[in-house]
């Protein structure tokens, strides 16, 4: 890419689009394309095709999808199966069809199986049966992955894809129901101290591990893979480190400065037990993090909570 590309980053407002445009622009990069959800509607076939005949982008990165945590991925099941298949597969197909030079399609961990072997390793795809509770979002990002890797193989495209795992950062969804758990414990200790609550109750037993990477460094690491990966398969973007969720909401208490306790409840679902990244072939091809969790979350903490 040059620095006068023209670049289309779909689903620039969301945490990992809007990261993506910030390290475009730390870059020099000048001639980023975006729009909004009312402007482009992603699932309209015919709009999307209007706006790469008419915008004709060199490279485009996809991180427009439908997201949410568990109990919004487990209730809206269908809405997350159609949109994000929708979504994905215009924005593809169109980009081979106006010659795009190269595409980045983001997926997510979750794609793999729930009892994979950990860490996660990129060649443990569909080697057994996925978490349930977000069954129909990882089908819809597998099948992101085997379209690229598709349009590859039949055209020639050079579309790649990249597997983040758990992001946090800014722009990232505070609502208590549909939100992952690293926000969603961010602001339940925030109230809780504001409020002067005795106590936060917490989702789960605590004793799943996740790993988590700020959202300055896995566009970062996009940015990076889209200068410098050209090859078929998909890319693990993580830390290669993990923690409880236990031990999360520890770290989050000491951050926020809640005096207060801890319950967990164990009535609330815990998802897949563990979810490590395998970050062999990221390191390899010479990217590594910068943002340790404890710092991250304190410079979320402050940008989401303090500086408003």
């Amino acid at each position: 890419m040059e620095l006068n590309s023209k670049i289309f980053v779909a689903g620039h407002r969301g945490m990992v689009g809007s990261a993506i445009v910030r390290d475009l622009e730390n870059r020099g990069f000048t001639n980023i394309v975006t729009r909004t959800s009312s402007e482009l509607n992603l699932i309209d076939q015919r709009a999307v095709s209007e706006f790469f005949a008419s915008e004709k982008p060199e490279y485009v990165f996809l991180a427009a999808a439908k997201v949410g945590g568990i109990v919004a991925n487990n209730t809206y099941r269908a809405d997350f199966l159609y949109e994000n298949i929708m979504i994905q597969s215009n924005v593809i197909h169109e980009s081979y069809k106006n010659g795009v030079k190269k595409l980045l399609f983001l997926g997510s961990t979750c794609i793999y199986p729930k009892l994979a072997p950990q860490p996660l390793r990129e060649d443990y795809l569909l080697t057994g049966v996925l978490e349930e509770t977000n069954e129909p979002y990882a089908i819809a990002k597998i099948s992101g992955i085997k379209m690229c890797d598709a349009y590859r193989d039949q055209y020639g495209c050079n579309f790649i894809s990249v597997m983040p795992t758990n992001l946090y950062g800014l722009n990232d969804n505070y609502d208590l129901q549909n939100s992952h758990v690293l926000p969603a414990l961010l602001r339940k200790f925030h109230e809780a101290k504001v409020n002067g609550d005795h106590e936060v109750n917490v989702w789960g037993s605590g004793t799943p591990l996740r790993e988590f990477l700020h959202a300055s460094d896995m566009a970062n690491a996009c940015v990076y893979l889209m200068l410098n990966y050209n090859d078929k398969g998909f890319v693990n973007i993580g830390t290669g480190k993990e923690i409880s969720i236990k031990d999360l909401a520890y770290l989050i208490k000491d951050i926020i400065g809640f005096e207060g306790e801890i319950v967990f409840d164990t009535t609330k679902p815990d998802g897949t037990p563990r979810k490590l990244t395998d970050t062999t072939k990221l390191n390899g091809l010479g990217w590594k993090h910068s943002i340790e969790l404890a710092e991250g979350i304190a410079k979320v903490y402050e940008e989401k909570f303090i500086n408003v």
